[in-house]
C-alpha cells in the first residue's frame, strides 16, 4: 500500500504580514516540542532556522536520534517518509506536500517489483532517494555518502541490484570493481550539467577545482577533482587549500560553503542551457511561510500504513547499523 498524506497544501494566505516569521517558527518549535530538519538544498533562510542541516544520511540519523513530538522536515517527500518510518510516534509535517523527487518518481513501485522479479536471488540496495514502497522491497538502504561501504559489506559472491540512480551505481561499480544490475534512473538536477561548459569554466578560472556529486553523469565526473556526497563536497571545500571551486550539485549547498569559508569563491556549475541556475524545483517549493504554517496548523502530515512502514524500516535500520 502506498503511503498517504493528510492536510491541505500550505499557502501564504492567512499570515499576518506584521509577524516576524523566524521568531514565530522558533516559538512554535518550542511549543510543539518540534525539531526542524532541513536539507542542504533548501533556501538559506530555512537552513539558518533549522536544528539540523544536512544531507540524506545526516538527516536520517538525526530523525532516528532526536525523539520529538513533531518533526518538521524541510526537504522532499521521500525524506519526510524516512523520518516517519524511523519515528512512528512523532507527527511528521512538511511545508509543501508537492515537494517530490524526480529520482523517486522515476522508479514506480510496480515497475520496480517486475524488475526485481527478473533478477531473483539478488541483494537489493536502494539509494535513499526512493519511495517507502521501494524501500520496503529492498534489503539495505544507502546514501551517496555510504553507498561504497554498503556495497562492500555484501559478500563478493552475492549478486546485487542497485536502485534507482544509474550514475551513482556506475560510480560505485568503478570504485569497487563490483558488478551490479542497476535501475536506469537519474536526477533532473544532476543530469543536466554540461561537461564542455564546465571545462571552459575551468580554463577561465585557473586553479579552480571541480567538485561533483556522484549523481552527475560520467562526462562531468571525469572532469571532477573530487567526487562525493553533498556533505562530502562541503567538507572537501573547507579542508582544501584551493580558493575557487566549481560546484556540480544543487546550488543550495553554496549557502553552507559560503558560511563556512566566505573568503573562498564557489561557482555553480553550468547546465546544458548555459546558465549557472541549477536549482531543484521540488526543494524550492518549500518556503519560510509554508514552514510556519505547517508548524502552526500541523498540516501536511505524513501518514503511513503500518505494514509498509515496518517493511521499509528493516533496510533503513540495516543502513544505520552499517553507518
Amino acid at each position: 500500500m502506498q503511503d498517504l498524506a493528510t492536510g491541505g497544501a500550505a499557502g501564504v494566505g492567512g499570515i499576518d504580514p506584521r509577524l516576524d516569521l523566524a521568531e514565530e517558527i522558533d516559538r512554535l518549535r518550542h511549543e510543539r516540542d518540534a525539531i526542524i530538519l532541513a536539507h542542504y538544498y533548501q533556501e538559506g533562510e530555512i537552513q539558518d532556522l533549522a536544528d539540523v542541516v544536512g544531507d540524506s544520511l545526516a538527516l536520517a540519523q538525526a530523525a532516528a536520534k532526536h525523539k520529538k513530538k513533531v518533526i518538521a522536515f524541510a526537504g522532499v517527500h521521500f525524506m519526510a517518509e524516512t523520518a516517519k518510518i524511523l519515528n512512528p510516534e512523532s507527527t511528521v509535517v512538511v511545508p509543501d506536500l508537492a515537494a517530490g523527487c524526480s529520482l523517486a518518481d522515476r522508479c514506480p513501485p510496480d515497475e520496480f517489483r517486475a524488475f526485481l522479479d527478473r533478477h531473483p536471488g539478488h541483494v537489493v540496495i536502494s539509494y535513499v532517494n526512493c519511495s517507502a514502497a521501494v524501500k520496503a522491497m529492498s534489503d539495505i538502504i544507502c546514501t551517496s555518502g555510504n553507498a561504497e561501504k554498503i556495497v562492500r559489506s555484501v559478500p563478493a559472491d552475492q549478486p546485487i541490484v542497485f536502485a534507482p540512480d544509474q550514475w551513482l551505481a556506475r560510480f560505485i561499480i568503478k570504485k569497487t570493481g563490483r558488478p551490479m544490475v542497476y535501475w536506469p534512473g537519474s536526477c533532473i538536477v544532476h543530469e543536466v550539467f554540461n561537461a564542455q561548459q564546465i571545462a571552459r569554466l575551468k580554463v577561465q578560472h585557473p586553479g579552480a577545482l571541480v567538485i561533483a556529486h556522484p549523481e552527475c553523469e560520467e562526462p562531468v565526473l571525469a572532469l571532477a577533482d573530487y567526487i562525493g556526497s553533498t556533505k562530502g563536497l562541503l567538507e572537501f571545500s573547507q579542508r582544501s587549500s584551493a580558493t575557487t571551486f566549481i560546484v556540480a550539485t544543487e546550488a543550495g549547498i553554496l549557502h553552507q560553503m559560503r558560511k563556512a569559508d566566505p573568503a573562498k569563491t564557489y561557482i555553480p556549475a553550468p547546465t546544458n542551457e548555459g546558465c549557472a541556475c541549477n536549482l531543484c524545483p521540488h526543494m524550492k517549493l518549500n518556503t519560510l511561510e509554508k514552514l510556519y504554517l505547517c508548524l502552526r496548523d500541523l498540516t501536511n502530515q505524513i501518514v503511513m500504513d503500518e505494514q509498509l512502514r515496518l517493511r521499509a524500516l528493516k533496510p533503513l535500520q540495516r543502513m544505520l547499523e552499517l553507518s
